[in-house]
């Protein structure tokens, strides 16, 4: 089954330096762009992370130190990449959790403003673990009945998340073919940053989830402990986290002043 599409959708996968979407960084980014008239557009990009990739890393992808080092380093790349994506819906594979907060965080670091209002995201891999469990190349191999070679490679899962998600809308009847309706069905919880250190409560408001403030709304810690702020400012959060949380505070002070 073909996607329903309203606005182009781009599928993409990383291979970083790590887990940690505040500190590691991109190696490899692979962008597979679908056009609502059925055009589609492939783009990949090896990245200079200007620091060590270390070895239990290039043990999952491959890429060595020696391999990037004379390819562009992402700041010089984002203006490419943001190109690409910035009139388009996101997919991928645990791509809310890891794919889109760690792009994020690239394309804050390289000053190009990112932020994912006005387009949805759709998690494949929830759809996946929600209808049946676990890895890409598992879910490959049963949706779409082939071996995924090349595993770990972007290019590879990339275009293997493209068929995955295609052949889920062909089994489930259930699965509204639209992009909206997928991403509210892929949406773990709801988040207010990428990295789920401030979310919604029941009632729409923002809080904290984590720490002593945990389950506090963030407008009456920033009122009882101003303090709190300028903390997480120069802790290592994630820069989206500090971006959605200064966002909050100005929109405290305009609603102070009018």
């Amino acid at each position: 089954m073909e996607l329903k599409l309203t606005r182009p959708i781009c599928f993409f996968d990383l291979e970083t330096t790590g887990i940690e979407v505040a500190k590691d960084r991109i190696v490899e980014i692979s962008i597979f762009k679908v056009f609502p008239n059925g055009n589609k557009e492939s783009k990949t990009w090896l990245v200079n992370p200007t620091i060590p990739i270390p070895p239990f890393a290039t043990a999952v992808h491959g890429i060595t130190n020696e391999k990037v080092a004379n390819e562009p380093t992402f700041k010089e790349l984002a203006s490419q990449i943001h190109a690409m994506i910035k009139d388009s819906d996101l997919a991928g594979f645990n791509s809310d959790r890891f794919d889109i907060p760690l792009l994020a965080e690239e394309l804050l670091r390289a000053e190009v403003d990112f932020d994912m209002k006005n387009r949805v995201s759709v998690d494949v891999q929830t759809i996946f673990h929600k209808k049946e469990e676990r890895t890409l190349s598992a879910a490959y191999k049963f949706y779409c009945n082939q071996s995924l070679e090349n595993a770990h490679s972007a290019e590879a899962d990339t275009m293997a998340t493209y068929e995955i998600l295609k052949a889920q809308l062909d089994r489930y009847e259930d699965l509204d073919n639209d992009m909206k309706t997928l991403s509210e069905f892929t949406t773990r919880k709801k988040s207010v940053d990428f990295a789920g250190f401030i979310a919604l409560n029941n009632e729409g408001q923002e809080i904290f989830t984590f720490g002593k403030h945990k389950g506090a709304l963030v407008d009456e810690v920033l009122d009882k402990e101003p303090g709190y702020f300028g903390w997480i400012q120069n802790a290592e959060f994630p820069l989206y986290t500090k971006k959605v949380l200064t966002g909050i505070k100005l929109r405290k002070l305009n609603n102070k002043f009018n």
